[in-house]
């Protein structure tokens, strides 16, 4: 049975009203899964090759919360980032992310980005699905082409972020 935007949406909205905190984004993860995994949703939301990067397909209007369509074309590396005090849900539905988390070592001061280390890489494959809560810092890397959905705590359009850099190796 296919799994229809507005489902989606709303089952977000269920569980971040049951639970704002982690417990509830889990829950918004496994939806973010089978979104992902639904071939009729990918094909209506994540097939449009002239989209831009980034498409807020939804946002709630009493929670604030963004469903997003990510759309990238070929190789596309990030520098590390949090998301300022909100968090976000990214979720593989075409292609693989190579994702890594950092740590931050230095926090920005004076006008200066922080300075991350470099902690783990793992995979993002079609249907998986991570949360990164406030103040985890990540980047994502894509040797191919790719779709994601994304969830954002808040449309992070207007949110301030703090600029990273990695630390270089001596």
């Amino acid at each position: 049975m296919t799994y229809t935007l507005e489902e989606f949406a709303r089952d977000c909205k269920v569980a971040l009203q049951k639970d704002p905190g982690p417990a509830g984004r889990e829950e918004v993860r496994t939806y973010v899964s089978r979104a992902c995994l639904d071939e009729d949703f990918r094909d209506k939301h994540l097939s449009d090759n002239d989209a831009p990067p980034r498409t807020i397909l939804y946002e709630d209007p009493d929670l604030k919360f963004c469903i997003c369509a990510h759309f990238y074309e070929g190789a596309k590396e990030s520098s590390p980032h949090g998301h300022g005090g909100s968090w976000a849900i990214y979720g593989q539905a075409v292609g693989q992310t190579v994702m890594t988390d950092w740590q931050c070592v230095e926090p920005a001061a004076d006008g200066k980005p922080g300075l991350v280390e470099k902690v783990r890489d793992y995979p993002l494959n079609p249907g998986d699905a991570h949360v990164y809560n406030e103040e985890d810092l990540h980047s994502p890397s894509r040797a191919n082409t790719t779709r994601l959905i994304r969830i954002e705590g808040e449309n992070l359009d207007h949110v301030t972020r703090v600029p990273y850099k990695k630390v270089r190796a001596a």
